[in-house]
Protein backbone atom coordinates (compact mmCIF):
# COMPACT_ATOMS: atom_id res chain seq x y z
CA UNK A 1 0.00 0.00 0.00
CA UNK A 2 1.19 3.53 -0.79
CA UNK A 3 0.12 6.79 0.84
CA UNK A 4 0.41 10.04 -1.11
CA UNK A 5 2.36 13.03 0.16
CA UNK A 6 1.51 16.57 -0.92
CA UNK A 7 4.19 19.22 -1.43
CA UNK A 8 3.39 22.18 0.81
CA UNK A 9 6.27 24.41 -0.27
CA UNK A 10 9.88 24.46 -1.43
CA UNK A 11 12.23 26.89 0.28
CA UNK A 12 15.59 27.78 -1.24
CA UNK A 13 18.55 27.63 1.13
CA UNK A 14 19.81 31.17 1.79
CA UNK A 15 23.54 30.32 1.79
CA UNK A 16 25.86 28.82 -0.80
CA UNK A 17 26.07 25.09 -0.09
CA UNK A 18 29.79 25.13 -0.93
CA UNK A 19 30.53 27.06 2.26
CA UNK A 20 27.57 26.16 4.46
CA UNK A 21 25.89 23.20 6.09
CA UNK A 22 22.67 21.80 4.70
CA UNK A 23 19.61 23.75 5.85
CA UNK A 24 17.43 22.39 8.64
CA UNK A 25 14.02 23.20 10.08
CA UNK A 26 13.66 24.00 13.78
CA UNK A 27 10.14 23.98 15.16
CA UNK A 28 8.21 24.67 18.32
CA UNK A 29 4.43 24.95 18.88
CA UNK A 30 3.20 27.51 16.32
CA UNK A 31 6.71 28.35 15.14
CA UNK A 32 8.92 27.06 12.28
CA UNK A 33 12.30 28.37 11.21
CA UNK A 34 14.61 27.30 8.41
CA UNK A 35 18.17 27.63 9.73
CA UNK A 36 21.43 27.34 7.81
CA UNK A 37 24.92 27.63 9.24
CA UNK A 38 27.83 29.04 7.28
CA UNK A 39 31.36 29.81 8.36
CA UNK A 40 30.74 33.51 8.97
CA UNK A 41 27.00 33.69 9.63
CA UNK A 42 23.83 31.85 10.48
CA UNK A 43 20.64 32.64 8.60
CA UNK A 44 17.16 31.98 9.99
CA UNK A 45 14.09 32.21 7.74
CA UNK A 46 10.63 32.45 9.30
CA UNK A 47 8.56 29.85 7.45
CA UNK A 48 5.27 31.12 8.84
CA UNK A 49 5.58 34.80 7.90
CA UNK A 50 5.48 35.96 4.25
CA UNK A 51 8.45 38.01 3.15
CA UNK A 52 6.14 40.83 2.02
CA UNK A 53 5.25 41.54 5.64
CA UNK A 54 7.97 42.09 8.22
CA UNK A 55 11.44 40.77 7.48
CA UNK A 56 11.25 36.99 7.26
CA UNK A 57 15.01 36.49 7.29
CA UNK A 58 17.46 37.24 10.11
CA UNK A 59 21.25 36.89 9.92
CA UNK A 60 23.59 36.36 12.88
CA UNK A 61 27.36 36.78 12.73
CA UNK A 62 29.13 33.55 13.72
CA UNK A 63 31.89 33.89 16.36
CA UNK A 64 33.83 30.93 14.89
CA UNK A 65 33.66 28.73 11.74
CA UNK A 66 31.10 25.94 11.53
CA UNK A 67 33.60 23.11 12.07
CA UNK A 68 34.12 24.34 15.64
CA UNK A 69 30.64 23.68 17.02
CA UNK A 70 26.88 23.76 16.66
CA UNK A 71 24.20 26.42 16.85
CA UNK A 72 20.57 26.91 17.89
CA UNK A 73 18.31 29.85 17.08
CA UNK A 74 15.73 31.20 19.52
CA UNK A 75 12.07 30.87 18.46
CA UNK A 76 11.84 34.61 19.11
CA UNK A 77 14.47 35.17 16.37
CA UNK A 78 16.32 37.54 18.68
CA UNK A 79 19.45 35.46 19.28
CA UNK A 80 21.53 32.59 17.95
CA UNK A 81 23.33 30.52 20.58
CA UNK A 82 26.61 28.91 19.54
CA UNK A 83 28.06 25.86 21.32
CA UNK A 84 31.78 25.99 20.61
CA UNK A 85 35.00 24.28 21.63
CA UNK A 86 35.60 26.56 24.62
CA UNK A 87 32.39 28.51 25.23
CA UNK A 88 28.66 28.91 24.70
CA UNK A 89 27.88 32.32 23.24
CA UNK A 90 24.60 34.12 22.60
CA UNK A 91 24.72 36.53 19.66
CA UNK A 92 22.10 39.12 18.73
CA UNK A 93 21.04 39.93 15.19
CA UNK A 94 23.02 43.18 15.24
CA UNK A 95 26.21 41.19 15.85
CA UNK A 96 26.53 42.04 19.54
CA UNK A 97 27.41 39.34 22.05
CA UNK A 98 24.58 39.11 24.57
CA UNK A 99 26.52 36.80 26.89
CA UNK A 100 29.17 34.11 26.93
CA UNK A 101 29.73 31.16 29.28
CA UNK A 102 33.22 29.66 29.03
CA UNK A 103 33.84 26.01 29.82
CA UNK A 104 36.58 23.39 29.49
CA UNK A 105 38.13 22.85 26.08
CA UNK A 106 36.62 19.98 24.11
CA UNK A 107 39.93 19.24 22.34
CA UNK A 108 41.42 16.03 23.73
CA UNK A 109 44.37 16.63 26.01
CA UNK A 110 43.93 20.42 26.14
CA UNK A 111 43.68 21.69 29.72
CA UNK A 112 43.58 25.38 28.83
CA UNK A 113 40.55 27.45 29.80
CA UNK A 114 40.50 29.56 26.66
CA UNK A 115 39.36 33.16 26.69
CA UNK A 116 38.82 33.45 22.94
CA UNK A 117 38.61 31.41 19.75
CA UNK A 118 41.75 33.16 18.42
CA UNK A 119 43.86 31.17 20.89
CA UNK A 120 43.38 27.94 18.92
CA UNK A 121 42.03 29.08 15.53
CA UNK A 122 45.07 27.76 13.67
CA UNK A 123 45.82 24.74 15.84
CA UNK A 124 45.13 21.52 13.93
CA UNK A 125 44.62 19.60 17.17
CA UNK A 126 41.51 21.69 17.83
CA UNK A 127 40.14 21.14 14.31
CA UNK A 128 39.01 17.68 15.38
CA UNK A 129 37.76 18.47 18.87
CA UNK A 130 34.84 16.65 20.41
CA UNK A 131 31.86 18.81 21.25
CA UNK A 132 28.60 19.37 23.05
CA UNK A 133 25.42 20.98 21.82
CA UNK A 134 22.81 23.59 22.63
CA UNK A 135 19.05 24.14 22.32
CA UNK A 136 16.63 26.94 23.15
CA UNK A 137 13.37 26.16 24.94
CA UNK A 138 9.98 26.48 23.28
CA UNK A 139 9.27 29.82 24.97
CA UNK A 140 12.75 31.22 24.28
CA UNK A 141 13.45 31.71 27.98
CA UNK A 142 15.91 28.89 28.65
CA UNK A 143 19.09 27.63 27.00
CA UNK A 144 19.94 23.98 27.49
CA UNK A 145 23.57 23.11 26.84
CA UNK A 146 25.92 20.14 27.18
CA UNK A 147 29.45 21.31 28.05
CA UNK A 148 32.77 20.10 29.41
CA UNK A 149 33.86 21.36 32.81
CA UNK A 150 37.19 23.18 33.10
CA UNK A 151 40.26 20.97 33.30
CA UNK A 152 42.86 23.59 34.26
CA UNK A 153 44.32 23.92 37.76
CA UNK A 154 42.67 27.34 38.13
CA UNK A 155 39.17 26.03 37.42
CA UNK A 156 38.04 25.67 41.01
CA UNK A 157 35.97 22.67 39.95
CA UNK A 158 36.57 18.96 39.52
CA UNK A 159 38.51 18.31 36.35
CA UNK A 160 36.92 17.50 33.03
CA UNK A 161 33.41 16.43 33.99
CA UNK A 162 30.73 16.83 31.37
CA UNK A 163 27.69 18.78 32.48
CA UNK A 164 24.18 19.41 31.25
CA UNK A 165 23.28 22.97 32.15
CA UNK A 166 20.27 25.27 31.98
CA UNK A 167 21.01 28.95 31.38
CA UNK A 168 18.85 32.04 31.50
CA UNK A 169 18.48 33.04 27.83
CA UNK A 170 18.51 36.73 28.76
CA UNK A 171 21.83 36.98 30.59
CA UNK A 172 23.44 33.52 30.55
CA UNK A 173 23.11 32.91 34.29
CA UNK A 174 23.52 29.24 35.20
CA UNK A 175 20.21 28.16 36.69
CA UNK A 176 20.86 24.44 37.08
CA UNK A 177 23.35 21.73 36.17
CA UNK A 178 24.08 18.04 36.57
CA UNK A 179 27.07 15.85 35.77
CA UNK A 180 26.22 13.58 32.84
CA UNK A 181 28.89 10.98 33.73
CA UNK A 182 29.71 10.64 30.03
CA UNK A 183 32.73 10.88 27.73
CA UNK A 184 31.21 12.44 24.62
CA UNK A 185 32.41 12.79 21.09
CA UNK A 186 29.25 14.78 20.36
CA UNK A 187 25.66 15.30 21.45
CA UNK A 188 22.28 16.48 20.19
CA UNK A 189 19.26 17.99 21.93
CA UNK A 190 15.65 17.00 21.20
CA UNK A 191 13.30 19.88 22.12
CA UNK A 192 9.98 19.36 23.89
CA UNK A 193 6.89 21.60 23.60
CA UNK A 194 7.14 22.18 27.36
CA UNK A 195 10.07 24.61 27.85
CA UNK A 196 10.94 22.92 31.16
CA UNK A 197 11.69 19.57 29.48
CA UNK A 198 14.39 18.48 27.03
CA UNK A 199 15.98 15.32 25.65
CA UNK A 200 19.71 14.80 25.11
CA UNK A 201 21.45 12.08 23.07
CA UNK A 202 25.16 11.77 23.82
CA UNK A 203 27.45 9.92 21.43
CA UNK A 204 30.45 8.27 23.07
CA UNK A 205 31.90 6.58 20.01
CA UNK A 206 32.41 2.89 20.66
CA UNK A 207 31.50 3.37 24.32
CA UNK A 208 27.77 3.82 23.74
CA UNK A 209 25.10 6.46 23.38
CA UNK A 210 23.14 7.28 26.53
CA UNK A 211 19.84 9.14 26.22
CA UNK A 212 18.98 11.56 29.01
CA UNK A 213 15.70 13.30 29.78
CA UNK A 214 15.79 16.56 31.74
CA UNK A 215 13.11 18.38 33.74
CA UNK A 216 13.52 21.83 35.25
CA UNK A 217 11.25 22.58 38.22
CA UNK A 218 12.44 26.15 38.62
CA UNK A 219 14.93 25.23 41.32
CA UNK A 220 16.65 22.06 40.23
CA UNK A 221 17.47 20.17 37.04
CA UNK A 222 16.29 16.57 37.40
CA UNK A 223 17.65 14.03 34.90
CA UNK A 224 16.83 10.41 34.19
CA UNK A 225 18.35 8.00 31.71
CA UNK A 226 15.92 6.40 29.25
CA UNK A 227 18.42 4.42 27.19
CA UNK A 228 22.09 3.50 27.07
CA UNK A 229 22.63 2.77 23.36
CA UNK A 230 19.92 4.83 21.68
CA UNK A 231 19.35 8.08 19.82
CA UNK A 232 16.28 10.28 20.22
CA UNK A 233 14.45 11.12 16.97
CA UNK A 234 11.35 13.19 17.69
CA UNK A 235 8.75 14.19 20.29
CA UNK A 236 5.01 13.88 19.67
CA UNK A 237 2.96 17.12 19.36
CA UNK A 238 1.47 16.65 22.85
CA UNK A 239 4.86 15.92 24.34
CA UNK A 240 3.65 12.64 25.82
CA UNK A 241 5.72 10.35 23.60
CA UNK A 242 9.18 10.20 22.08
CA UNK A 243 10.71 8.10 19.30
CA UNK A 244 14.15 6.53 19.43
CA UNK A 245 16.28 3.99 17.59
CA UNK A 246 19.04 1.79 19.01
CA UNK A 247 22.52 2.35 17.61
CA UNK A 248 22.00 -0.70 15.39
CA UNK A 249 18.92 1.00 13.87
CA UNK A 250 16.97 -2.26 13.72
CA UNK A 251 13.82 -1.06 15.53
CA UNK A 252 11.76 2.12 15.74
CA UNK A 253 10.84 2.57 19.41
CA UNK A 254 8.06 4.51 21.13
CA UNK A 255 8.63 5.69 24.71
CA UNK A 256 6.38 7.38 27.23
CA UNK A 257 8.02 10.65 28.27
CA UNK A 258 6.51 10.60 31.76
CA UNK A 259 8.64 7.69 32.93
CA UNK A 260 10.83 6.88 29.91
CA UNK A 261 9.31 3.42 29.57
CA UNK A 262 9.52 1.60 26.24
CA UNK A 263 5.97 1.03 25.01
CA UNK A 264 6.22 -0.54 21.56
CA UNK A 265 8.75 -1.26 18.82
CA UNK A 266 8.64 -1.78 15.06
CA UNK A 267 11.38 -3.99 13.66
CA UNK A 268 12.62 -2.96 10.21
CA UNK A 269 13.74 -6.33 8.87
CA UNK A 270 10.47 -8.03 9.80
CA UNK A 271 8.16 -5.35 8.34
CA UNK A 272 9.90 -3.26 5.65
CA UNK A 273 10.25 -4.94 2.23
CA UNK A 274 13.66 -5.05 0.62
CA UNK A 275 14.45 -2.23 -1.81
CA UNK A 276 13.48 -3.11 -5.41
CA UNK A 277 17.10 -2.67 -6.42
CA UNK A 278 18.42 -4.91 -3.67
CA UNK A 279 19.66 -8.45 -4.13
CA UNK A 280 17.81 -9.36 -0.96
CA UNK A 281 20.99 -9.90 1.04
CA UNK A 282 21.29 -6.39 2.50
CA UNK A 283 19.93 -5.57 5.95
CA UNK A 284 17.00 -3.13 6.10
CA UNK A 285 17.21 -0.60 8.93
CA UNK A 286 15.70 2.70 10.05
CA UNK A 287 17.24 6.15 9.62
CA UNK A 288 18.51 8.25 12.52
CA UNK A 289 15.69 10.73 11.77
CA UNK A 290 11.88 10.51 11.86
CA UNK A 291 8.87 12.80 12.21
CA UNK A 292 5.56 12.82 14.05
CA UNK A 293 2.86 14.00 11.65
CA UNK A 294 0.34 13.97 14.47
CA UNK A 295 0.02 12.22 17.82
CA UNK A 296 -0.72 8.84 16.23
CA UNK A 297 1.19 9.03 12.94
CA UNK A 298 4.90 8.86 12.19
CA UNK A 299 6.91 9.19 8.97
CA UNK A 300 10.13 7.18 9.21
CA UNK A 301 12.68 6.43 6.52
CA UNK A 302 15.10 3.76 5.41
CA UNK A 303 17.04 6.16 3.18
CA UNK A 304 20.46 5.29 4.59
CA UNK A 305 20.26 1.61 3.70
CA UNK A 306 18.36 2.41 0.47
CA UNK A 307 21.09 4.75 -0.80
CA UNK A 308 23.19 2.05 -2.43
CA UNK A 309 20.20 0.85 -4.47
CA UNK A 310 18.58 4.09 -5.63
CA UNK A 311 15.64 6.20 -4.43
CA UNK A 312 15.14 6.80 -0.72
CA UNK A 313 12.01 5.29 0.80
CA UNK A 314 9.85 6.67 3.61
CA UNK A 315 7.12 4.86 5.50
CA UNK A 316 3.92 5.79 7.31
CA UNK A 317 3.73 4.21 10.76
CA UNK A 318 0.69 3.99 13.06
CA UNK A 319 2.16 4.95 16.43
CA UNK A 320 -0.79 3.53 18.39
CA UNK A 321 0.24 -0.03 17.60
CA UNK A 322 3.62 0.65 15.96
CA UNK A 323 2.47 -0.95 12.73
CA UNK A 324 3.50 -0.18 9.16
CA UNK A 325 0.68 1.38 7.13
CA UNK A 326 2.55 1.68 3.84
CA UNK A 327 5.13 3.50 1.75
CA UNK A 328 4.96 7.27 1.21
CA UNK A 329 4.44 8.16 -2.47
CA UNK A 330 6.03 11.48 -3.47
CA UNK A 331 5.37 13.43 -6.69
CA UNK A 332 9.13 13.30 -7.38
CA UNK A 333 12.05 11.32 -5.87
CA UNK A 334 13.34 12.60 -2.54
CA UNK A 335 16.69 12.10 -0.86
CA UNK A 336 17.75 11.55 2.72
CA UNK A 337 15.62 10.98 5.79
CA UNK A 338 12.24 12.44 6.76
CA UNK A 339 12.63 15.08 9.46
CA UNK A 340 10.04 16.72 11.69
CA UNK A 341 8.80 20.20 10.74
CA UNK A 342 5.84 20.51 13.13
CA UNK A 343 2.25 21.49 12.46
CA UNK A 344 1.43 18.24 10.66
CA UNK A 345 4.37 18.49 8.25
CA UNK A 346 7.76 16.94 7.69
CA UNK A 347 10.65 17.96 5.47
CA UNK A 348 13.32 16.58 3.18
CA UNK A 349 16.47 18.26 1.89
CA UNK A 350 17.22 18.17 -1.83
CA UNK A 351 20.10 15.96 -2.90
CA UNK A 352 22.37 18.93 -3.58
CA UNK A 353 21.44 20.60 -0.29
CA UNK A 354 20.17 23.79 -1.91
CA UNK A 355 16.49 23.59 -0.92
CA UNK A 356 14.05 22.20 1.63
CA UNK A 357 10.76 20.53 0.69
CA UNK A 358 7.90 20.69 3.21
CA UNK A 359 5.36 17.85 3.00
CA UNK A 360 2.04 16.79 4.46
CA UNK A 361 -0.21 13.81 3.88
CA UNK A 362 -2.48 14.25 0.87
CA UNK A 363 -6.19 14.17 1.55
CA UNK A 364 -7.75 10.84 0.72
CA UNK A 365 -10.25 10.75 -2.13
Amino acid sequence: MTIAARLVSTVTAPLDRASAEAPQVLHWPGRRLLVQRGDTEVVAVDLDVPSEGRAAEVRFLAPWPRRFGTVAVSPKLDTAVFAGVHAVRSVEANGATRWEVRHGCWSAGCSVTHHSFDEYADDEEHFYADGGSVAVSADGGLVWTHVLGPRGSDSGTEDGRERWMILDATDGRILGRVDTLTVASGSEHTPHPDPTQMGLSIGEGEEGSPVLWGRWDGQRLNVEQIGIERILLAVSPSGRYVLSVPLGQWSLSLHRVEDGSLLRELDAEDTVPAHPGSTGEDRVYWDYEAAFVDEDTVVAGTSECDARHGTARHWLVDARGMTLRGEIRYPFPVSGPARSAGDGTWYTVSGNGTSVHLWQLAEED
